[in-house]
């Protein structure tokens, strides 16, 4: 760790080179990705099955929605239950540490949704000023 002072306090930054810096990054990675950002967060709302989230989340292709739920799987964010019916079903839900992800990205959400019409506003205004 690398010691930053401000006011009067010292907070130990991460040596960007260190393991614990990487493994950081990766978990970042993951709970960063704008797909697994949108499923944790219609996660929240309780079990869906696979093509529940597909029509909720839209864009998103059948093989990045495996990918990503099975990358939420294997982090410990999501459990995935396969009932033996024909054609099976499957139902994904949040664990308990992604119930405390989505406690984190639930209010990213509402503020993205909250300030929607200023930033169309500010990027709009952006382009105008840089257009040839």
């Amino acid at each position: 760790m690398i010691p930053k002072h401000t006011e009067g306090t010292t907070v130990a930054l991460p040596d960007h080179g260190s393991a614990d810096c990487r493994a950081v990054s990766s978990v970042l990675a993951r709970v960063g990705d704008k797909w697994s950002v949108l499923i944790i967060v219609l996660l929240g709302g309780g079990t869906k099955r696979f093509n529940e989230i597909k029509r909720m989340v839209g864009g998103i292709s059948q093989r990045m929605l495996t990918l990503t739920l099975r990358g939420l799987e294997r982090d410990g964010l999501v459990t995935r239950t396969v009932y033996p019916t024909i054609p099976p079903r499957v139902e994904y839900e949040l664990t308990d540490l992604g119930h405390s992800l989505w406690a984190v990205v639930e209010p990213l959400g509402l503020w993205a949704r909250h300030h929607l019409k200023d930033i169309h506003g500010a990027r709009a205004a952006f382009d105008q000023k840089t257009e040839p």
